[in-house]
């Protein structure tokens, strides 16, 4: 996989906003078949940035509610969304 595919984008909350300033934590959405190792040197490579520490989290898949029946939704107007995962990489 090459570098600039595991990271998709930046995920910016409240929260972590919060963790960059305090604990100087930045959260990624990831490739689900990245593993620590690469999202640390991809990480290192986009952001010219020492990573101590990186941890993996895979989100739960979700559901929502289509206005209009369609071919991926179910007769009760329910789609699933799919899982996907959170990468938080710890510099100093």
């Amino acid at each position: 996989m090459h570098i600039y595919e595991v990271l998709r984008r930046p995920i910016v909350t409240e929260k972590t906003m919060v963790t960059v300033d305090t604990a100087n934590q930045y959260a990624f959405e990831v490739d689900t078949r990245a593993n620590k190792f690469q999202v640390k040197d991809a990480v290192e490579t986009a952001f010219d940035v020492t990573v101590e520490r990186v941890n993996i989290m895979v989100m739960p898949a979700k559901t929502t509610r289509a206005a209009v029946a369609s071919e991926f939704a179910s007769p009760s107007g329910r789609r699933r969304l799919s899982h996907w995962r959170r990468a938080t990489a710890s510099s100093f």
